[in-house]
């Protein structure tokens, strides 16, 4: 069973270190120093933080003949954990022109090389087993900044006035079929159970299972399209407070939004939208992305509506497949939602997917020891839940229980909204 397990790391550990390549691929050397906003890292910073994640958190502790690449790495390329010592200030990722790309990655190279020899080194089988679950955290951790590197890119080419493109795909030809209507299906609610169960992996904050009530509600069988936001556009929904949370309507004043990011309006009035292939016309039945939690509950309220809470979500998600529109698909954009064999369409992929509810434990929840438990318990202040993966999400990365979360005027990640309501 351990050789199995053994085996299976060894083949997921280059995938995973393999695909983070395979993004990287399309830029050229200057784009990999860019850090357009504090929000966004630069994707060397990525590729580097990614491997000082096994060198720290693995290696250093558990391999005493490995010998560290580099003293200045562990200040350079730690992101938060204080526990650990001080690191690059976030917003002064941009700077580091040094290291050079090739020495990052030569880097890279010299970390996987040790985590493969540690893995097939003999020691005793609790420890190896403490270290294969640390091995799996960190292709986890990976895979997050795998969509982490698409969403930066993304950003850091909107700010470009060129708006290049991060990748050119051939246009395929769009299915004819009808996108699915909106409809809403009701659920009784009742005492359910929420949460990993553990088997398998989950983050710290997945966990536990637990029981909570819901009252009956209605959720959308499909996420909300560009054509319905645009009529919230239009009708000058930005402008009217009274749909807006009291902080999301200073937010819109102050930075003056009057769509989704990426959306541009033209000078005939037409919109288009900024993707990670170029700019092109405004499809109005993709789903709305890039909007912030703010504009998802101003929306929702002014549909007469109002975002599930995550509870409601992982019900759903329960009890439908986890299939659709991921980063294995490769065209790192939302679809239209057309009829397919599920009631409850795009649930999984195409945008994450706002709640209602603040990022806060579970029940009995319990952080992992040591600099881990800075992984997710110390953000759980100030940020809202989405549910659900995205079009740049890896594909075996997502589950029902998944909880990401953001600050609730944030809108570079791919974020959109379906809608929900109570059941008299």
């Amino acid at each position: 069973m351990r050789l199995e397990t053994t085996t299976y790391l060894v083949d997921k550990f280059s995938a995973v270190r393999k695909q983070t390549l395979s993004l990287i691929e399309p830029l050229e050397q200057e784009d990999f120093v860019i850090q357009a906003s504090s929000d966004v890292s630069p994707p060397k910073w990525h590729i580097a933080h990614t491997t000082w994640f096994f060198e720290r958190m693995i290696l250093q502790e558990y391999d005493a003949e490995y010998t560290v690449f580099h003293p200045a790495y562990n200040y350079l390329f730690n992101s938060y954990y204080n526990s650990i010592g001080p690191y690059q200030p976030r917003h002064q990722r941009g700077v580091l022109s040094r290291p050079t790309v090739r020495e990052v990655l030569t880097y890279r190279e010299h970390v996987d090389q040790a985590v493969l020899s540690l893995l097939q080194q003999k020691r005793d089988e609790s420890e190896q087993q403490v270290i294969e679950q640390l091995i799996e955290m960190g292709l986890q951790h990976e895979q997050q900044h795998q969509e982490l590197i698409l969403m930066d890119v993304k950003y850091n080419f909107f700010v470009n006035p060129l708006l290049p493109a991060y990748q050119k795909i051939e246009k395929s030809q769009r299915d004819d079929r009808p996108v699915v209507p909106l409809e809403f299906k009701r659920f009784e609610g009742g005492l359910v159970e929420i949460g990993h169960d553990g088997q398998g992996f989950a983050f710290d904050n997945e966990n536990p299972v637990h029981k909570t009530w819901l009252e009956p509600f209605e959720l959308a069988t499909r996420p909300v399209t560009n054509r319905e936001f645009l009529a919230f556009v239009e009708a000058l929904g930005y402008d009217q407070s009274e749909h807006w949370l009291s902080d999301g309507f200073h937010v819109v004043q102050q930075q003056n939004w009057k769509a989704p990011l990426y959306w541009m309006k033209e000078e005939k009035g037409t919109w288009s939208m900024f993707t990670l292939n170029g700019v092109k016309p405004l499809d109005l039945d993709e789903p709305v992305c890039h909007v912030s939690f703010y504009e998802a509950d101003a929306y929702s309220r002014w549909c007469g509506k109002r975002l599930p809470t995550e509870a409601e979500w992982e019900h759903v998600g329960r009890q439908v497949d986890q299939q659709g529109n991921l980063m294995g698909r490769g065209s790192y954009h939302p679809s239209p939602i057309i009829s397919g064999a599920q009631e409850m369409q795009g649930m999984f992929g195409d945008v994450w997917e706002w709640t209602a509810s603040a990022y806060a434990p579970y029940p009995g929840n319990r952080p992992l020891e040591g600099a881990l438990g800075e992984y997710n318990a110390k953000f759980m202040c100030n940020q809202m839940v989405l549910r659900g993966g995205a079009c740049v999400t890896p594909d075996d990365h997502i589950r029902e229980t998944y909880r990401n979360f953001f600050p609730p005027d944030k809108r570079w990640q791919f974020s959109g909204i379906r809608l929900a309501g109570d059941v008299q």
